[in-house]
């Protein structure tokens, strides 16, 4: 059941509301999970990688698998819980991917962990200001690009993740997608995939609706009907020689308005 809901007062009523509140119950304890399981990467794993594996690329290259085994892990135990189902196209697609910036619209707080299961060599710009986060903050720091890079750092960050065959994961909006699933998409995939002439993979997450884990959704609220449908579906591969031969500005918003368009 396809939802495009703008708040809590227009959400159909709970149908059961013990089965409700076992979802909301279980959506706890998995994060939960998340977050213990998460700070022992850091303080046992991770250590125990970097004191093992070398040189820092092959430390990195394994470190990223292995948060990709977890978060498929994780997406399973959600599943097994019942309150998560993930459809996917064509999980070997994922898996091939290689040296191609991802861009996906982002429903859900749990967006990048679907991703980041599907593809095991999943690089990511994230919130510099994550970098802090208690629980998630080791693992970013160590792993993944902050956007509060000095742009020629970004890039240079970019070139030699792509360069190494990951895949940059990319919300364009910046943000979590409006309920009314309206996309305002910022243009830094677009001139990212100019500047480097890396093929964009646009990824739309679709579904049943994420009420709960939506941006300034309360943690107490769930799907009142049903459990969260991940429909996660790849689209055509944009390539910046589409757009070859026009200015810099024109081709960075002809590229941004064809990412738009696969992600609706």
């Amino acid at each position: 059941m396809e939802q495009n809901i703008c708040g809590h007062e227009n959400m159909p009523p709970i149908s059961n509301y013990i089965l409700y509140a076992y979802r909301v119950l279980m959506k706890w304890l998995s994060f939960a999970f998340f977050g213990v399981h998460t700070l022992l990467l850091i303080v046992a794993i991770f250590p125990v990688m970097t004191a093992f594996i070398h040189p820092k690329k092959r430390f990195l290259k394994q470190s990223r698998r292995f948060v990709s085994a977890f978060f498929r892990y994780f997406v399973r135990m959600m599943c097994f819980m019942g309150i998560v189902e993930m459809d996917v196209d064509d999980r070997a697609a994922y898996r091939r991917l290689s040296s191609k910036i991802v861009v996906a619209n982002h429903p859900s707080l749990l967006d990048v962990v679907m991703l980041i299961s599907l593809i095991p060599n999943a690089d990511c710009i994230v919130r510099g200001n994550l970098k802090r986060h208690t629980v998630v903050g080791g693992v970013i720091r160590r792993l993944y690009i902050l956007n509060s890079l000095d742009f020629k750092e970004l890039v240079a960050a970019c070139t030699e993740s792509l360069d190494q065959g990951n895949c940059i994961i990319f919300f364009p909006e910046g943000t979590r997608t409006p309920r009314s699933g309206e996309l305002r998409l910022k243009k830094g995939a677009a001139r990212l995939s100019l500047l480097l002439g890396c093929g964009i993979v646009p990824v739309h997450i679709g579904g049943t609706d994420k009420w709960g884990l939506g941006k300034h959704d309360p943690w107490t609220a769930f799907n009142h009907r049903e459990k969260y449908v991940y429909r996660i579906r790849m689209r055509d591969e944009i390539s910046p020689e589409s757009v070859a031969g026009l200015p810099v500005p024109a081709a960075v918003r002809r590229l941004s308005g064809k990412i738009r368009d696969a992600l609706q």
